[in-house]
């Protein structure tokens, strides 16, 4: 017998005959004697529909108000699951974020989770019941409702299992796994048997959209068995595992984009000490990240400063830079919201010399222009063009044969 964590996504619980499913796959896990703590999202495309409302209500959305009214597509779903599985036999029981509960700061949509207290869910799993947990909410320390953000679902999975000790945390989607790129846009792309945490973790970070990075980052810190499997078709799934347990470390393991990205530059700033600080300290503090930077040195005593942020935040961002290049004398603000980011992951580029330039080669002879660089130690990213993703996405996937096992 074993504690398994499940979540199903937005996809897997889209319509009442795929909840009617999951109470199918969760009923033949405790049949074979296993306890189940199910996390649930809401019905796909019912969080997009909430905050088009809010919006005809509010232009720019109390962000207390959203988690009050975002958490309500979970309640849903949970109720709806425990009563197709009362209805079949099994005795089931729903929790919504802070009935957990689950603790949480004060950062309203982008909460981060502080605490668990999982005592109420181990009582309700030793009394046989199946226990379904409402996914990406929680509670302030002042009993506000929170939310985690887009994809928090995953991160609540990751963190129950954590908190419970569980033997594994299953992450149902639409996919059957992690794959090497996008099937959608390069139909050869190959699904990963296994893939490691920290490729893992620059995968999700650099737009890849299977995993939430901060379940990733639960994981890893946890040592919590991970597998992400389709709610929709049988397969054994890709498992994120540590790089000890990886028999092969490939060259590239996967090529990871990110549309949702705008590019800022702050042109003529006078070049003295602390102007990095006095430029990305109102953006940080705004609760905006912060990806790729770039601090050009002019010969006129000035530096051109160029970061990207999520498209989303960009409005926000221009407003504070804009107040904040009056202040440093800079010439003017400009962005750019028709770029795009593509990054090669694989934990085999610590021991392998000159991926980048063939990557920077590749490129070059698809006549891509590169307009931002950043590296680690398992990660190339660049920056292009948004038009041009889709070309750079596929050349690089075939030059590094990636299509191949």
């Amino acid at each position: 017998m074993a504690l398994i964590v499940q979540k199903y996504g937005g996809t897997s619980v889209g319509s009442l005959e795929r909840i009617q499913n999951v109470a199918k796959k969760v009923a033949k896990f405790v049949d074979e004697g296993h306890q189940l703590v199910v996390v649930l999202s809401a019905m796909s495309g019912e969080t997009n529909r909430l905050v088009d409302m809010a919006k005809t209500m509010q232009a720019r959305p109390s962000k207390r108000e959203m988690d009050m009214l975002l958490t309500t597509g979970e309640q849903v779903t949970i109720a709806l699951l425990s009563m197709a599985l009362q209805e079949r036999g099994y005795d089931a029981i729903s929790y919504t974020g802070w009935q957990v509960p689950i603790q949480t700061d004060e950062v309203h949509t982008k909460a981060r989770i502080d605490s668990i207290n999982a005592e109420k869910i181990r009582q309700q799993l030793d009394q046989n019941k199946v226990v379904v947990v409402a996914g990406f909410q929680g509670v302030t320390a002042n009993g506000d409702i929170s939310t985690l953000g887009r994809g928090g679902s995953d991160t609540t999975a990751v963190a129950l299992a954590a908190a419970l000790k569980a033997d594994e945390c299953q992450i149902y989607t639409d996919v059957d796994g992690v794959y090497t790129t996008d099937p959608r846009v390069v139909p050869e792309a190959r699904r990963l048997d296994t893939i490691t945490f920290d490729e893992m973790l620059e995968m999700a970070s650099l737009g890849a959209k299977v995993l939430q990075i901060r379940s990733v980052e639960f994981a890893s810190k946890y040592q919590v068995p991970l597998r992400v499997l389709s709610s929709l078709q049988d397969g054994g799934g890709t498992l994120i595992t540590s790089e000890e347990n990886t028999m092969e470390k490939p060259l590239i393991s996967g090529i990871a984009f990110n549309r949702d990205e705008s590019k800022l530059q702050v042109l003529g700033v006078p070049d003295k000490p602390g102007v990095a600080y006095q430029i990305l300290g109102p953006i940080a503090d705004a609760n905006i990240e912060i990806d790729m930077i770039i601090q050009n040195q002019g010969q006129d005593g000035t530096t051109d400063f160029t970061f990207t942020v999520p498209r989303g935040d960009r409005a926000q961002a221009q407003d504070i830079l804009t107040a904040v290049a009056k202040i440093l004398g800079a010439r003017e603000v400009v962005y750019d919201d028709a770029i795009a980011k593509v990054s090669m992951v694989g934990v085999g580029m610590r021991s392998h010399v000159g991926i980048a330039s063939r990557m920077f080669q590749v490129l070059a002879e698809e006549n891509i222009n590169i307009h931002m660089i950043a590296t680690t130690e398992i990660k190339i990213s660049v920056v292009v063009q948004e038009d041009q993703l889709e070309k750079a996405v596929k050349s690089l996937h075939q030059k590094f044969e990636l299509d191949k096992a």
